[in-house]
């Protein structure tokens, strides 16, 4: 059996572990989401509650844009997996590739909608490390010291992504690239930018903004922003 192979049946294997969890979190499952518009691919309101569609990508981040020369470049894996790795870049682009389509909602109140993303599902980074059964989150570390942490049936859902391509052309250094997270059925800063780091934990643990104040969750249809 080759990587390729290997990867896809332990795909198969995740998407059968977490199923019934990620079919019951609330950007798929609440029956009275928060927001208007048609259905969108996921069953909730196309816009979220407290936002406004813009065909702008405003830049927010904690005002430095690292800048890794490639051939210095690496994405690690580790925590409560059973194969922790590092990726050079090279190695990122010899994984399956994913091209989706999907909306970005900020906590800023601003959407845009319809993104067209190529990049590696973060469910087949899963099946190369292999969670262990005590992995309940992650935490996403970026090149500019930025942490944001993720319920794993979060971070398995097919429209999570490790992007480094958006509308045909390679991601922009200030929005993020050359590789960032998304996170379409979350708020915008649970995707990392400038990623580094992927920490299977078998805990949570908050991160930069969590620490202050925001939601550990972040659920667009809820208005889930700020923690209670």
């Amino acid at each position: 059996m080759d990587k390729l192979d290997r990867i896809i049946e332990a795909r198969m294997k995740l998407k059968a572990r977490f199923e019934e969890q990620i079919k019951k979190t609330p950007s798929m499952a609440d029956n009275k989401p928060l927001g208007h518009g048609k259905i969108n691919r996921h069953g909730m309101p196309e816009v979220p509650v407290g936002q406004t569609v813009t065909n702008k990508w405003p830049v927010l981040d904690l005002g430095y844009h690292p800048q890794i020369p490639m051939d210095m470049w690496r994405l690690t894996i580790d925590g409560e997996v059973e194969n922790p790795i590092v990726l050079k870049w090279d190695d990122v682009m010899a994984l399956p590739q994913t091209e989706d389509t999907s909306d970005f909602h900020c906590v800023t109140t601003w959407s845009k909608l319809n993104m067209n993303w190529q990049g590696v599902s973060l469910l087949d980074i899963a099946a190369l490390v292999q969670p262990k059964a005590t992995a309940t989150h992650i935490m996403c570390y970026g090149y500019d010291t930025y942490t944001t942490n993720v319920a794993i049936e979060e971070a398995l859902k097919p429209d999570v992504l490790l992007a480094h391509t958006v509308e045909g052309e390679p991601l922009a250094l200030e929005h993020g690239g050359p590789l960032r997270m998304i996170t379409p059925q979350l708020y915008a800063w649970k995707g990392s930018k400038w990623i580094k780091r992927i920490e299977f934990l078998s805990a949570n643990k908050l991160g930069f903004w969590e620490e202050r104040g925001y939601s550990n969750t972040a659920y667009p249809w809820r208005n889930d922003r700020y923690s209670d």
